[in-house]
């Protein structure tokens, strides 16, 4: 045995220390000592200081601060504060409760602030937020999409298709489809990969969307890089529409004997296609009112994915911020945000009995950070152009609506 080795076996037998004691030093001699800053946070912090102190008795702040009112935000914290929750021990006396958690969570949505922003507001180190976010961006996802983001059945989906008709007279079609580039930081060592068509890194989120705002499938997570095309037949819903298990069968118009199949409607990002309705091009409709009406009544029914968009970005800011995450981190930010989104809606129709909002949501929509997919849909289905050309003759026969006339017919004149 070397001299080394016998002078470091007398000092541990020389020792008196149990193994914990040991532990303990080494530990505490690696930690960095603590910044005051943090010390204070219980007295100091967001939590104490704003929250329990004024905005617990104000509703209407407590809303604009955390996008969810008092009761939302309790039963949000009622799904997954036992999951959240770490348990007191000597390296943590005092663990960061579950609300405190969730309060740093939901503005971290609401606002898209730095961690390094946020540590200065909750008295909680940036290391440290960063985990925080991690975890309960995750358990939300966990708990929250079975409610907010559930497998719809046959007879789910057919409701949705009367609720278009009714609500913005487009018969058989099941909902809007739109696909938006959402940016974000490039993260390390993906070269291009999250690099798009307009030239910054960002993940996809494709979405279709009920009459009233909300979400009723989304896919997340395609690269920036993968053809716009492609995206939709690639997702899941693409998948579901390719072998029929997605929407209903085919079915009579109202106050028609005309029988065609269950549709979504998109935009020029999305290949024509016997259950996905584009419009005809511009030089078409300019020159042919019909295709013109068939356009306008398709623009009409579509704007509800705009507005939803639109909605969810006024509503969680982090949509106005390229988002600086890991991608995995990103998918779970998006994909809570959505649930949250159909949350705040189902609540709304519930307390005001009408679905609209007080402003035009697609007009507010981030343009540099939450961008519509590429206009080139791929190679049309010959069925499609059949059911196209039948929905445009429809519109100005048994279905037409009495204003969409002067709509087509206006200029910028009058």
């Amino acid at each position: 045995m070397s001299n080394k080795k016998r002078r470091i076996l007398a000092f541990l037998l020389s020792e008196e220390e149990d193994d914990d004691d040991i532990a303990e030093k080494i530990i505490i001699s690696k930690r960095k000592s603590e910044h005051q800053i943090y010390k204070t946070r219980s007295e100091e912090g967001y939590s104490h200081m704003l929250i329990e102190n004024h905005l617990r008795g104000d509703s209407e702040k407590f809303c604009e601060f955390f996008r969810l009112n008092p009761s939302q935000f309790n039963f949000i914290l009622s799904l997954i504060e036992d999951d959240i929750r770490k348990i007191n021990c000597n390296r943590h006396p005092y663990p960061i409760r579950p609300d405190e958690k969730l309060a740093l969570t939901l503005r971290f949505l609401a606002t898209g602030e730095s961690y390094h922003s946020l540590r200065f507001q909750f008295r909680i180190s940036a290391g440290e937020i960063s985990k925080i976010v991690a975890s309960t961006l995750s358990v939300l996802r966990e708990k929250l999409m079975p409610l907010y983001l559930p497998p719809l059945s046959p007879e789910e989906v057919l409701s949705k298709t009367d609720q278009f008709y009714q609500r913005w007279n487009f018969p058989n079609c099941a909902g809007a489809i739109d696909g938006k580039h959402i940016r974000i930081v490039c993260p390390s060592k993906t070269g291009s990969l999250f690099f798009n068509y307009k030239g910054y890194f960002s993940i996809v989120l494709l979405a279709l969307v009920d009459a009233n705002y909300k979400f009723m499938y989304i896919d997340v997570g395609s690269y920036g890089k993968e053809g716009d095309s492609g995206i939709f037949d690639r997702s899941d819903i693409g998948k579901k529409i390719a072998t029929g298990s997605l929407l209903p069968l085919p079915r009579k118009l109202p106050n028609s004997d005309k029988v065609l199949p269950c549709v979504l409607v998109g935009d020029e990002a999305f290949r024509l296609h016997t259950n996905m309705m584009r419009p005809y091009p511009r030089t078409d409709a300019a020159a042919n009112e019909r295709k013109a009406i068939f356009n306008y009544r398709l623009s009409r029914a579509r704007r509800v994915s705009e507005n939803a968009f639109g909605l969810l970005s006024q509503t969680f800011r982090i949509f106005y911020t390229p988002i600086h995450l890991l991608p995995s981190r990103v998918d779970d930010a998006i994909i809570v945000s959505c649930c949250l989104h159909n949350l705040l809606r189902d609540d709304f129709i519930s307390s005001h009995g009408k679905t609209n909002c007080d402003f035009e949501p697609a007009k507010d929509l981030p343009c540099q950070n939450l961008i519509s997919l590429a206009g080139t849909g791929g190679f049309a289905n010959q069925e499609g152009f059949s059911v196209r050309d039948s929905f445009a003759d429809y519109f100005i026969g048994e279905g037409s609506v009495g204003w969409q006339n002067h709509h087509v017919n206006r200029t910028d004149k009058n």
